[in-house]
């Protein structure tokens, strides 16, 4: 199987690469992850996010600096689109966050069925 591109919606990338944001190991973790994805495997630790979108999912990095997440939708054949990165700040998701990865489901979905 091809190796499919990452395509980034919104400020998912800006916010993968601020430091703020996520450290750098919390980045190579995700990178390690979403080359997984990128290839057709699974990542070690994630679950499904079906209330964003059909076929939506989240990595999970747990590390002593906190937890992070990464939102993707990997269903399409030409990319793995990466809807939010950020870190969790409560046990649950917030709403926030769930709305902010359903706006850019959406724009991706848009994006997808222009000619």
């Amino acid at each position: 199987m091809a190796e499919k591109q990452l395509a980034w919606a919104g400020s998912s990338y800006k916010d993968l690469t601020d430091d703020d944001t996520f450290p750098m190991e919390a980045r190579k973790v995700a990178g390690q992850q979403l080359r997984k994805v990128q290839r057709g495997d699974e990542p070690d630790d994630w679950k499904p996010f079906e209330e964003i979108g059909a076929g939506t999912k989240e990595i999970r990095i747990k590390l002593p600096d906190g937890a992070f997440r990464v939102m993707y939708v990997a269903k399409f054949p030409e990319a793995v689109y990466v809807l939010h990165c950020f870190k969790k700040k409560t046990q649950r998701t917030s709403q926030q966050d769930k709305d902010l990865a359903k706006q850019r489901y959406k724009l991706v979905i848009q994006e997808r069925s222009k000619p």
